[in-house]
């Protein structure tokens, strides 16, 4: 489902309703909200407004465990680190105890690392299907999501739920989310905003599946509920072709 906003900041308050939603559905359904992060400077804006007072009191966060859907290779100190960010936009203004907070251990070996989240994951779920709430994800100008780049070996991954990848572009390690993984969800939410994303857009939603190229492409969730919220520059091109 495609929601277009007139701006970022609708975007954001649309999204963190959104959220909100899907919190007290899951809470309702099974007792606990198992909640994805994503990484980068647009998610970082919505943590921002998730704990401001307008709506840190409308989600019962004892109750949410909080996972990333990749992270950076680096120390969790590090300026880049995904973890680093939340923590201090989210984790430390709500008071998140480390019980409640999956980080991705980047202490040991890139492989090491990718296979200690996932089976940490797995005890998570007791083993049985590994079925997120909601996954936040972004969308890169090279329509990356994830930390699933183009021409990657990770593209094609087919049973690790967590993989390890060394991304030449960034000349970088990445600890990911599988697709699998990804499409098992309950919801996923991409946040989309800004003119520099209306081509990565375009290609994801109308040109042929082509997976290395535009590997946003393989998010299709198999039982759950795919949303785009999007503003009107980064959703610019497909709503021209829209009116073609």
């Amino acid at each position: 489902m495609l929601h277009i906003y007139k701006d970022s900041e609708s975007l954001l308050y649309a999204l963190a309703d959104f959220v909100v939603e899907q919190a007290r559905k899951s809470i309702d359904r099974s007792g606990r909200f198992n909640f994805v992060l994503s990484g980068g400077n647009s998610p970082k804006r919505l943590y921002l407004l998730l704990v401001s007072d307008e709506y840190r009191n409308r989600i019962d966060w004892k109750k949410v465990f909080f996972f990333f859907g990749d992270e950076r290779y680096v120390p969790l100190d590090h300026s880049s680190s995904n973890f680093l960010m939340v923590k201090n936009s989210l984790f430390v203004p709500l008071n998140v105890p480390d019980s409640q907070i999956f980080q991705v251990n980047t202490t040991l070996p890139p492989d090491e690392c990718a296979i200690d989240y996932e089976q940490r994951i797995l005890r998570h779920f007791q083993e049985v299907s590994c079925r997120f709430d909601l996954i936040l994800l972004g969308l890169g100008d090279n329509s990356h999501t994830a930390s699933l780049f183009p021409h990657t070996s990770v593209v094609h991954e087919e049973k690790a739920l967590i993989k390890e990848i060394y991304v030449p572009e960034v000349n970088m390690y990445r600890i990911t989310f599988t697709a699998p993984l990804i499409n098992a969800a309950h919801a996923v939410a991409f946040l989309v905003y800004g003119a520099s994303k209306a081509e990565a857009m375009y290609n994801i939603l109308r040109e042929p599946l082509n997976v290395d190229e535009y590997p946003a492409q393989l998010v299709r969730p198999e039982s759950g509920e795919l949303h785009w919220f999007v503003d009107e520059e980064a959703g610019s091109r497909v709503r021209s072709r829209e009116r073609e």
